[in-house]
């Protein structure tokens, strides 16, 4: 076997600097052809998919055009749906170029590495998020919580780090969608490709609101998996006599010949003890904590489903999602580190290849021109679905937590049991326990429930035929107002959905002007994010925690996260006069979120024990019912479950104990899916690669194999589960239809014969 020699990469030898290289990226793309491809193609083609989703809500589904529709999707969601469309929002365009990287790092376990900590996180989430729908099913935002539970001065910090979290997300997205269309148009500025990036974000948002997304993330799923498919073939088993990709014998023959990092066994490329490698799984594990549970698009995804699909959805795309970069980085990163050892040097620089151009570089360099045109594709498709989900994400705080809340509320100075139609005390609320015989007191509501309501189903008859304004159709006494106050708030989720599209383009400028790097955004950005996390569990599980513990908890966290990775940056070369490099390297980061992390959680945990105030059983009790009260009067949560309860009157809710045993299924797929996710990704997997130190041509070809056939499977399910499932849903909803017209029409027929009998 011949002697393994190193990379520039992996050493400081000036024998292995960079030597000018012939074929770095090159750009392909005039910028009217990008503009034409991104814009008129994929964008004009998402809001004719967004168009049809509105029609077939509209006619088939007769959902009506209100704000919470806008944001739950009407909270039917199916499971296959769900999955895709939580896979291809968590799929940026970082991880398409950042996994490259890892790989050319690491080696073959990079990938792996790289996506075990997401994937994890993902799988993990339905058993926080099953609790979320369970004590709090009217809520659209999960900072509806903070502020049921705690009060203002929460609610307020939690939504500054909410934003925030949004912020870094939509940094992330528009320095890897920047990076990308600059290294294939010829001369793309950055204004010319921030303002691409806006309108692929806010383009179809407006049509019909979160549901659109669901239609167009599946569309961009099945492109993705489309082209990722045949880069795979075309780069592992389709053999090119110019080169030695398309051979497992030539790629593992000339991996074995590569130097690695001195972190790896061997200093091999083909062993999954990486020191690099499990670093970076720790540390994204803690860094993607911060993006699952504190953003709050991975809530609205869960919250637009039923209780068990949105479980089964989320798990299922941890699986479709960890099937993307593992096989995409496989392949080019793989045939990336072939083509630098024929050539005896690394064919990028490390700034090219920290910024995420090893993808781009390999598909042109395989593909030529087409290559440019299929990376650009998956880049848009990427950027399309998390940033649209971005966009909802920002649109629903603004308006439920903010313009509700602060600037704009129906009735100011309300207590957490108050009816908000007319101010009083809810009968139901009065101590926890139901009081009677109150229906002529004047101190307690007596709204009628909007079920029951004569007069708002005469309201809303009028609204369908009438063309008069909104404000002089309503004419019930109870819900007349807050109707006009809804309509408002769905005409106001419009323009919020603009502002937040056009606060982009700034915002993308000022991040170019700043020349903050892909890695820096992504890796630092969640450090300080992440320690919302603790809180927004502890809020959602355990009774006792209190407001001073979250707030006190968030702030200690941040400070210590952020000393601790300042601390550890000023250990490395150049200190922290070198911070943007320094402060994202690998054990900068693991110090920075692990501190974070923990820090937060014990300081939430002590001073909630020192500050709370429950008693007994019925403080307890009173505690989650402030959840079960986030509620629309319109569009009651209790409408949603009124199938499950049938022995419940319509406008009653269900007690807790029932939503506890409907939700106890989804409970247990929840654990169940998260347990065995937990044992393959952290136990078997790990386990069995570990164990074989460095990889021989058979394992390498299994492993390789493994990966595609799993990444074929997940592509099936993409192609062709999701649209099955979806149909045979709108089958069945327009045989309801025919079947509820019909019903309808032998009623009418059987009281006029009635009437006519009595003549």
């Amino acid at each position: 076997m011949p002697r393994p020699f190193p990379l520039y990469l992996y050493t400081t030898s000036p024998v292995f600097m960079p030597r000018p290289f012939p074929l770095a990226v090159v750009p392909v793309l005039k910028q009217h052809e990008t503009a034409l491809l991104l814009l008129l193609g994929f964008g004009a083609v998402s809001v004719c998919v967004a168009i049809l989703y509105r029609l077939i809500r509209k006619y088939v589904f007769h959902d009506q055009q209100n704000v919470d529709t806008a944001f739950d999707a009407g909270g039917r969601v199916s499971t296959s749906l769900t999955a895709v469309t939580v896979a291809s929002q968590l799929l940026w365009p970082g991880d398409l170029l950042q996994s490259a990287t890892i790989t050319v790092k690491s080696g073959i376990s990079g990938p792996f590495w790289y996506t075990v900590g997401a994937a994890l996180n993902i799988a993990l989430f339905p058993i926080v998020s099953v609790h979320l729908k369970t004590r709090a099913p009217g809520a659209k935002t999960y900072l509806q919580i903070m502020q049921a539970r705690f009060g203002k001065p929460a609610h307020v910090i939690f939504c500054i780090l909410a934003l925030l979290v949004n912020v870094v997300v939509v940094s992330v997205l528009l320095v890897a969608g920047i990076t990308t269309i600059q290294s294939l148009t010829e001369g793309a500025s950055n204004e010319f490709c921030v303002l691409i990036v806006a309108v692929l974000f806010g383009s179809y948002s407006f049509v019909g609101g979160l549901g659109t997304t669901f239609y167009v993330s599946y569309l961009n799923a099945v492109i993705i998996f489309s082209i990722l498919v045949f880069l795979n073939v075309k780069i592992l088993f389709m053999p090119d006599e110019g080169s030695s990709t398309g051979s497992f014998e030539k790629i593992y023959d000339r991996m074995v010949c590569i130097l690695g990092p001195e972190g790896n066994q061997d200093r091999s490329l083909m062993s999954f003890r990486s020191e690099n490698g499990i670093v970076w799984a720790f540390m994204g594990l803690c860094v993607t904590t911060s993006l699952t549970y504190c953003d709050q698009a991975s809530w609205q995804s869960r919250i637009a489903a039923k209780p068990l699909q949105g479980v089964l959805g989320f798990i299922i795309a941890s699986y479709i999602w960890f099937a993307v970069p593992t096989s995409i980085a496989t392949s080019t990163g793989l045939a990336y580190l072939v083509l630098s050892s024929e050539n005896a040097t690394s064919a990028l620089s490390v700034g090219d290849i920290d910024a995420g151009l090893v993808t781009p570089f390999m598909t042109q360099k395989i593909l030529g021109d087409v290559g440019a045109y299929l990376i650009l594709t998956l880049t848009a498709m990427t950027l399309m679905s998390t940033g649209s989900g971005e966009v909802m994400a920002v649109s629903a705080i603004i308006v439920y937590d903010i313009y509700q809340i602060y600037i704009n509320p129906f009735r100011s100075n309300l207590s957490k049991f108050d009816c908000i139609l007319c101010g009083r005390p809810k009968q139901r609320s009065l101590g926890g326990v139901p009081v009677a015989n109150l229906d002529n007191d004047e101190t307690v509501c007596c709204c009628p429930d909007v079920t029951s309501c004569t007069a708002c189903k005469k309201d809303e008859a009028n609204k369908l035929i009438s063309k008069d304004a909104v404000s002089e159709l309503y004419k019930c006494p109870y819900h007349s107002r807050y109707r006009v106050y809804q309509d408002k708030l769905y005409r106001y989720k419009s323009w919020c959905i603009l502002w937040v599209t056009l606060a982009i383009v700034p915002l993308g400028l000022a991040i170019v002007a700043s020349g903050i790097d892909l890695n820096w955004s992504m890796l630092f950005g969640f450090i300080i994010t992440i320690p919302c996390f603790p809180a927004i569990v502890l809020a959602i599980f355990w009774s006792k925690t209190s407001g001073a513990g979250v707030i006190t908890g968030v702030l200690f966290g941040l400070v210590c996260g952020v000393s601790a990775t300042v601390g550890v940056a000023s250990t490395y070369t150049g200190g922290l006069g070198n911070f943007m490099v320094n402060s994202v390297q690998n054990y900068s980061v693991l110090a920075g979120a692990g501190s974070s992390l923990a820090v937060s959680f014990l300081t939430t945990v002590l001073v909630s024990l020192g500050t709370h105030q429950i008693l007994g059983a019925d403080d307890v009790d009173r505690q989650w019912q402030t959840m079960r009260e986030i509620d629309n009067p319109l569009q009651p949560w209790s409408e949603q479950y009124a199938e499950y309860f049938p022995e419940i009157k319509r406008g009653e809710r269900p007690s807790s104990q029932q939503l506890e045993r409907m939700f106890r299924v989804a409970k247990i797929v929840a654990f169940v899916g998260g347990l065995f996710t937990l044992i393959i990704y952290v136990g078997v997997i790990p386990g069995v690669m570990v164990s074989l130190n460095v990889l021989s041509l058979h394992e390498f070809r299994t492993w390789t194999n493994v990966l595609q056939f799993f990444c074929f499977s997940m592509t099936a399910v993409v192609v062709i589960v999701a649209p099955t499932e979806e149909f045979i849903q709108i089958y069945r909803q327009h045989r309801q239809n025919k079947t509820r017209k019909r019903q309808e029409h032998i009623g009418t027929y059987a009281y006029e014969m009635s009437v006519r009998s009595e003549n």
